[in-house]
């Protein structure tokens, strides 16, 4: 299938670099490193085996993108008030964002029937124009937003496991999202408010069982809102953290750089869905407010 990716960052350069070596043909929106790009190409710093791309199809204006089968939005939550202007009137629209809510609110302006998620468990920086480091992991959950395992799902899955990029399929996207979220909301706002990378959180006994403490509100808020997590999930977070590299969050990367960070994506969307359901998470609740306070500084 044909592939445009919209947002050509730590994201969606990897995962657009990986299709186009393993023979997909991939159109890249990109807006600040248009020119590097379309002059260099994109590299592609990986633990499993670095390679340059030195051409690809790259364009400035989302009017000049080709008609594809799929489109990866790439994109930061906080960008998406810009998808109107940028998506394609055809196309499978993957949406690769952290957060809750994200495709219930884009079926507001496109045809819900092509929604998807893709979940990206994937550890990765963008350290120079077009220049992205793939420090750990980089698998990928698909959901439907009507549900169900799809045709399109499994062709999907299929070009990303002959890029390398293992997948799974799964039939409950609410679900999914909740997982995600058990490594995504106390990493991600940890890092900021305490001013660390994961390997710092781990190490210190205090911020560990914050990190603990933080995940098992998050099975919580699932659970009032009908979405099971097992305990076994929460220890495989912990214990893959530990294993990995020191990695600075996405968020935190986003607030030394004085960008907009996904607070209501990853932590507003969730706990108003779980606190009117009965939930009580007030680690969960406290966090927010102070990223709601970073974040407006």
């Amino acid at each position: 299938m044909k592939y445009a990716v919209i947002g050509t960052g730590a994201l969606g350069g990897f995962y657009g670099a990986r299709l186009q070596r393993a023979g997909c043909e991939v159109h890249f929106l990109l807006h600040s490193d248009y020119e590097h790009v379309r002059t260099h190409g994109l590299i592609v710093e990986s633990q499993e085996g670095d390679f340059t791309l030195p051409q690809v199809n790259a364009y400035r204006d989302p009017r000049d993108l080709p008609a594809c089968d799929v489109v990866l939005v790439c994109l930061k939550a906080t960008q998406n008030h810009l998808l109107p202007g940028l998506l394609p009137a055809s196309g499978t629209v993957v949406l690769m964002q952290n957060g809750l809510g994200a495709e219930e609110e884009l079926a507001r302006f496109i045809a819900p029937d092509r929604l998807m998620a893709g979940l990206a468990f994937l550890c990765s920086n963008k350290i120079g124009p077009g220049h992205i480091r793939h420090l750990d992991y980089g698998y990928v959950r698909l959901a439907e937003l009507a549900g169900g395992i799809t045709p399109r799902m499994q062709q999907i899955a299929a070009d990303f496991e002959r890029a390398g990029i293992p997948v799974t399929l799964t039939d409950d996207l609410a679900s999914a999202r909740w997982h995600k979220l058990v490594w995504n909301i106390p990493y991600n706002g940890l890092s900021v408010v305490l001013n660390a990378d994961t390997n710092e959180l781990m190490a210190h006994p205090a911020t560990r069982a914050l990190v603990a403490a933080l995940m098992q509100e998050v099975v919580a808020g699932a659970a009032v809102c009908g979405r099971h997590i097992e305990q076994a999930f929460v220890q495989k977070m912990l214990a893959d953290t530990e294993k990995m590299p020191p990695y600075r969050t996405s968020m935190k990367i986003d607030s030394d750089a004085g960008r907009p960070m996904e607070v209501e994506a990853i932590y507003g969307n969730p706990l108003r869905i779980a606190l009117a359901a009965g939930a009580q998470l007030p680690r969960l609740e406290t966090l927010f407010r102070q990223l709601t306070f970073l974040n407006r500084q």
